[in-house]
């Protein structure tokens, strides 16, 4: 029997089911929880400093910089390092879209088109088709690392990594008993999460719930427009903050008008037509007016990201676009997933996939620069809605809490890319698999550490060049 696809979507429930119980003989569940390190394996500066020779040289020592913060910025960063350590370890071959990079701080609080508050994954520049316990193992990891940096006892960060995994395990199996259209329809808004989190929390945890949403709410492309851009004599800006923030005309000073003008139009031309025709419709009744560069996250400092301001009837109807380079997954050397011509479609593909909604004006498209190179991008729209988890402040009650809606999360995202009556199976009914994960989240942040240690090393030396912004 091959994995269940497009091609084998007549196999029974039962069949499916017996696919998934005969990958514990590829990957017994209790081994998960076993993770050493590979004779062969790369040096992590090296590693780092391949990403980092095709990116914006000025701009790699702010992600060294930004990722010598702490262990838990340097994992943040470090998706490529990971993605070389799992990609030998035994595989079950029950592959989903991945997120690629499932890390805590990548489930948040999103708009919905319908402008309601939903939980979902939000970052998915490493997203790639592979085994769905890639995510849960990196997801895992996250909350032991989070756990340390909070100073929590080993037993309170295990505590976190066993429910956020039988929550994994447990939502998965819903949906394996749920019809094909109910899994894709299915989705976690916030008042289903708000519920969640009462039954749980005391009254403080509660009112630390509520603002957090309403704070979410208050994240919108308006704030960002007066944040982000100033009233000149030419007409609304993009405000400068070099380095981080950087507009067009200050970059490319020695390119002729029209050639620079040439370049932002043929940006968002190539990248309209992605759009489905009613949200080309909606674009065209905004002209663009700025676009600055930058600096965004961790793991992504380096890559070229661009702001592009449009504006509609006046000053003050304005929509604020971000266009990312998109380069390889650093999960495609370790699979045999499909593989796109554009790595921002790849983004898109797989966000569509995974989200249960994704932003209106969610695009990608291949630009020659200036400098006469081409690349990739996606572009959506900036700061919509986005309520951030602030990992430093949770006590263990919180951080397990969140640990386990993020479980939820990943599965339901799972299951709609993958087979959840075989994944299900797989995973069983018993603890298993979840006893197994607390154990590979400790030796895996043990790793961390000393990875986080040898960029220090690096730096400390001159090997590596860091910037404190």
């Amino acid at each position: 029997m091959t994995a269940p696809s497009a091609a084998t979507v007549s196999w029974s429930p039962a069949d499916r089911a017996a696919h998934g119980r005969n990958a514990r003989a590829r990957a017994p569940r209790s081994g998960h929880g076993d993770f050493g390190t590979a004779p062969d394996r790369p040096d992590v500066i090296d590693v780092l400093a391949r990403q980092s020779a095709t990116r914006l040289p000025e701009l790699v020592p702010i992600r060294y910089g930004r990722m010598l913060e702490s262990p838990f910025r340097f994992y943040r960063g470090a998706a490529a390092v990971m993605a070389a350590d799992l990609g030998p370890l035994p595989r079950t071959g029950l592959d989903v879209q991945l997120c690629g990079d499932a890390h805590l701080l990548n489930f948040r609080l999103l708009a919905s088109p319908e402008r309601r508050l939903v939980f979902d994954i939000n970052d998915f520049d490493e997203t790639f088709p592979g085994p769905f316990e890639w995510d849960v193992k990196r997801l895992a990891a996250s909350l032991v690392i989070a756990g340390r940096a909070n100073g929590f006892p080993v037993g309170r960060q295990d505590e976190a990594v066993l429910r956020c995994v039988r929550a994994y395990r447990e939502r998965m199996r819903e949906f394996a008993r749920m019809r094909t259209l109910d899994v894709w329809y299915a989705q976690d808004d916030a008042d289903r999460l708000r519920r969640l989190l009462a039954s749980a929390l005391d009254k403080e945890g509660r009112r630390r719930t509520a603002r957090a949403t309403a704070r979410a709410r208050t994240r919108t492309h308006m704030r960002a427009f007066a944040k982000l851009t100033t009233l000149t004599p030419q007409g609304r800006r993009i405000t400068a903050d070099p380095p981080l923030i950087m507009p067009l005309r200050d970059l490319e000073a020695g390119a002729p008008a029209e050639q620079e003008d040439r370049y932002l139009q043929s940006l968002l031309e190539q990248y309209a037509r992605t759009l489905p025709s009613e949200r080309r419709h909606l674009l065209r009744h905004y002209r663009l007016v700025d676009v600055a560069r930058k600096v965004v996250g961790v793991g992504s400092v380096g890559t070229r990201c661009w702001i592009l301001l449009l504006l509609g009837r006046d000053d003050d109807d304005p929509l604020l676009l971000q266009a990312k380079e998109a380069q390889k997954s650093v999960l495609a050397p370790y699979t045999d997933g499909e593989r796109y011509d554009n790595q921002g479609n790849r983004v898109v593909a797989g966000q569509r996939l995974m989200q249960t909604t994704s932003d209106i004006f969610l695009g990608w498209t291949h630009v020659i620069g200036l400098d006469g190179l081409g690349r990739d991008f996606y572009v959506r729209q900036l700061l919509d809605w986005k309520g951030i988890a602030r990992p430093e402040t949770m006590d263990p009650a919180l951080l397990d809490l969140f640990g386990q809606v993020c479980g939820a999360s990943l599965a339901r995202a799972h299951a709609r890319s993958g087979d959840p009556v075989a994944i299900a199976a797989y995973l069983g009914g018993g603890d298993r698999f979840d006893r197994a994960l607390p154990h590979f989240a400790q030796a895996y942040a043990d790793r961390n550490e000393r990875d986080f240690a040898a960029l220090g090393e690096a730096a400390r030396t001159g090997r590596v060049e860091a910037a404190d912004l």
